[in-house]
């Protein structure tokens, strides 16, 4: 099962429990509330009631002609229509009796039959009369199942209990109040639900979308895709960060593992033939020959020192986050100059320069940077250029980016390997020979044209190869 579906189905169990528990509870507990209430003012009644009959009654019951019942007679007959809460009230609910102290009833507002019934094992006037709680619930009959509810109070009268005066109420007068109340609970209950419903919904999505996003980071990682970190809060931006700086880790291992090898490789060439040529030395040779294997201990020397000097001015570009001073030049009148103090190593192999594209254009950059950028254009051209060709040279200019362009009449670089060009230690043999180059001037090239914001780019000439230099403007 998915992420996605176990938070959302956790989720939805424990939203869904804890509302369907809360919702019996509140409803469990409405009526029981209700009827409580209504108790407490029946209570209250009651005893006022009690009070009220005192100065009316004597120790053989109401006095003749007594107020209280022709008041709870117009109590009867009084017409009522109130709202309460949006509900309206329409009728009086209240019935009053009132009993002597041996229980039998003398006055009932509700049953007028009911006078002179004994009501002594009526819970109401029994525990009463007993100086207890007197209340009880009832029903109407035994086909209604309505329920009555009955309290009562002590009708006292200079310390002696003359009677008891019960009021009772039944509970479907209050009914339609407890109804209202059920519902409403129970669709604020449903509409709780569906909100914690949404937002489980939207709180699983948003986690897995993070989860998500997370993963396909790691996977572009994984691919070897130079990416920054997805921006996220809390624990997850923090989690994203720390895959980051272990990928960082990761990669710049590997990154120098891969040197180390290839550093390796491109040193065993040059010191196995020092070592040659050492050994041969230490012999009696002819001059001729000696000048020979003299002259091959320079050469290899001074490809040692190129490697180390190239290896180091990459290194050194590498922990650079952008380029130092920029200077404001006119790109072709620069690279003119460049070539000048290239001039004795092109007459060396009797190669001309020729320009395809001058245009004037002006950019800001790192001078020394570009320089070093160059220069090793420019040697890894001639390296490969025929004796006696021409290079071509070209500076092209858009709105956006400036253009500085270098060709040779090589042997070109076939399409498959363009995408290894500008890599470490890339590199194809040089004309008419086995050996290679340690691929770093291409590198170093690389390397500064993205600090600068640019790229390089390359082109099959056919003969030779074109290598663009692209800056932003």
């Amino acid at each position: 099962m998915r992420l996605g579906l176990r938070v959302f189905f956790g989720f939805f169990l424990i939203a869904g429990l804890s509302a369907v528990l809360l919702l019996k509870v509140f409803l469990a507990e409405v009526k029981p509330s209700v009827r409580e209430v209504m108790e407490d003012l029946m209570v209250d009644t009651a005893h006022l009631m009690a009070e009220t009959a005192a100065d009316e009654m004597d120790a053989n019951g109401l006095k003749p002609g007594s107020p209280l019942a022709e008041r709870l007679q117009r109590y009867v007959k009084r017409e009522v229509d109130v709202p309460i809460w949006g509900l309206r009230k329409q009728s009086l609910d209240l019935r009053i009796y009132v009993t002597d102290a041996r229980g039998r009833v003398v006055l009932d507002s509700g049953q007028p039959s009911a006078v002179g019934q004994d009501y002594s094992r009526w819970r109401d006037v029994a525990l009463t009369l007993r100086g207890d709680y007197g209340a009880r619930s009832t029903r109407y009959s035994a086909d209604d199942r309505s329920t009555i509810l009955v309290v009562a109070a002590p009708i006292l009268k200079d310390g002696r209990t003359l009677g008891v005066v019960s009021v009772a109420k039944p509970v479907a007068s209050v009914q339609r109040f407890i109804d209202r109340a059920e519902r409403r609970v129970f669709w604020a209950g449903a509409v709780l639900l569906a909100a914690s419903l949404v937002i489980g919904v939207a709180v699983t999505l948003w986690l897995v979308a993070s989860v998500r996003r997370l993963r396909r980071y790691a996977q572009q990682a994984q691919a070897g895709q130079a990416i920054a970190p997805p921006a996220m809060p809390g624990e997850l931006g923090d989690l994203a960060h720390a895959m980051d700086d272990m990928r960082r880790r990761l990669e710049g291992r590997e990154q120098l593992e891969h040197d180390v090898r290839a550093l390796t490789h491109e040193l065993k060439s040059p010191l196995a033939a020092l070592r040659a040529s050492g050994e041969l030395l230490q012999d009696e040779l002819p001059a001729a020959d000696r000048q020979r294997f003299a002259a091959q201990v320079l050469d290899q020397t001074a490809r040692l020192q190129t490697l180390v000097e190239r290896v180091l001015a990459l290194s050194q570009l590498e922990a650079q986050v952008g380029p130092g001073e920029p200077q404001r030049i006119a790109l072709a009148d620069w690279a003119e100059a460049q070539l000048e103090r290239q001039g004795p190593r092109l007459a060396q192999k009797g190669l001309g320069i020729t320009w395809t594209a001058r245009e004037a254009v002006a950019i800001e950059v790192d001078t020394g940077l570009l320089e070093l950028a160059f220069g090793n254009l420019l040697i890894n051209a001639i390296d490969f250029a025929p004796d006696g060709s021409m290079l071509e040279l070209a500076v092209n200019a858009t709105p956006t980016t400036a253009r500085l362009t270098l060709r040779d009449r090589g042997p070109g670089v076939p399409a498959a390997a363009f995408a290894q060009l500008g890599k470490r230690f890339f590199s194809t043999a040089r004309p008419g020979s086995l050996v290679k180059g340690s691929g770093l001037g291409l590198a170093i090239a690389r390397r500064v044209a993205e600090l600068h914001g640019g790229w390089l780019a390359f082109e099959a000439a056919g003969p030779g190869l074109r290598v663009s230099l692209v800056l932003p403007r």
